[in-house]
């Protein structure tokens, strides 16, 4: 029995894609953000497996109604890493085999993608898709290893270098995705829209 992990900011005015909001406004950034997680969960939706949402702050009260078939959480924990250890832990606490998280920052992200991650996992303990800045936009597991969150300079980029240093010394058998972008800065939205222009943005 397979899941994916969504993790999610409350979409505020203001707290979400900051480093955007510097250079074009909070409203566009806000705007962007939107955009991003309708598109992320637009390539979920088509994935044949049960997924749970994991909201920054809280669950808004129309997350069903938006959302329905999902189950829904807040992010635990100090910083980026245990808040991801502990998803993966209550989701496995739940009887999954094995599980697949994403954030909402990746709009090269396809469908294809997940399901190969979900067949990568078939016969590896890890699926890793990395990320152009050193990070990854895609974690799997086939199994509950939180020693993956430890010690890892989150927002940095040797996320992935580390994530793989660990895994190495761990013998863990682990397969790669597709290289994608994240959409962090507005350069990097600027880049992704040239390329695709997509229209709800």
């Amino acid at each position: 029995m397979s899941c994916l992990i969504i993790f999610q900011k409350n979409a505020t005015r203001g707290t979400v894609k900051t480093r955007i909001a510097a250079t074009a406004g909070e409203d566009k950034a806000l705007e962007i953000y939107n955009w991003l997680t309708s598109y992320t969960h637009g390539v979920a939706g088509e994935v044949k497996v049960d997924k749970f949402l994991f909201y920054s702050d809280f669950v808004p009260e129309d997350a069903e109604h938006h959302l329905p078939g999902y189950s829904f959480a807040v992010q635990e924990g100090g910083d980026l890493g245990e808040r991801m250890s502990n998803a993966f832990r209550m989701v496995f606490s739940k009887g999954y085999s094995d599980a697949v998280i994403i954030g909402t920052d990746c709009p090269e992200l396809h469908t294809s993608d997940l399901n190969s991650a979900f067949l990568v996992l078939s016969h590896n303990d890890l699926v890793i898709g990395p990320a152009r800045d050193g990070g990854y936009y895609l974690l799997g597991m086939k199994g509950f290893y939180p020693q993956l969150f430890s010690g890892i300079p989150w927002s940095t980029a040797t996320v992935l270098e580390r994530t793989l240093d660990i895994a190495d010394r761990e013998g863990m058998d682990y397969e790669f995705l597709k290289i994608r972008s994240d959409v962090d800065t507005l350069e990097d939205w600027e880049n992704f829209s040239s390329k695709t222009n997509p229209s709800r943005a």
